[in-house]
């Protein structure tokens, strides 16, 4: 077994603790920070993978500022501890049962493609992953779909501004 091998192991191990951790916990702060921690693992698998580019945008934009934006929200509503049982008496077989459905496709997926020589040939070419490739991908084969969210991104901020002054407007008088 080489270093990437046993890395990867580890980090398995880390990150499917860390993703139980966040499903388990009564602290939601707590829960929180396991997914932060689950972020993180899945950065490293990027690197492992040789694709540092899109590792620096899992760390910056998911466990920088959507967690921190979601701590805050956290800590301010005050919701920290959950509230008692308040599900439903189907609610929780159900997820086990769509637990195990998401494990016997991600185990049936497996099997059918497998890693191959090609695939490991691939993944470590130096251009996997860089900004460069990432740009072309994005922008030869992708451009309508990155115009059209762009688009909507633009919009719904247009709309948060307007939505936000008539409410401005309407508490000063």
């Amino acid at each position: 077994m080489d270093g990437n091998l046993i890395t990867f192991y580890v980090l398995a191990f880390v990150a499917i603790g860390a993703a139980l951790g966040m499903l388990f916990s009564k602290n939601s702060v707590y829960s929180a920070l396991f997914l932060i921690l689950n972020f993180a693992t899945v950065a490293v698998f990027y690197l492992i993978l040789s694709a540092p580019f899109i590792a620096m945008a899992q760390v910056t934009v998911y466990a920088g500022a959507i967690m921190v934006l979601f701590l805050f929200v956290i800590m301010l509503l005050g919701t920290e501890k959950l509230a008692g049982e308040d599900t439903l008496i189907w609610q929780k077989p159900f997820s086990w049962l769509l637990a195990v459905v998401l494990v016997g496709i991600g185990a049936y997926q497996l099997s059918l493609r497998g890693v191959t020589d090609a695939t490991v040939r691939a993944l470590s070419d130096s251009t996997f992953g860089g900004p460069e490739a990432i740009g072309l991908e994005l922008f030869n084969n992708y451009l309508l779909p990155f115009e059209v969210t762009s688009i909507l991104l633009l919009v719904a901020m247009v709309g948060a501004i307007v939505l936000t002054k008539g409410e401005r407007k309407k508490a000063r008088k």
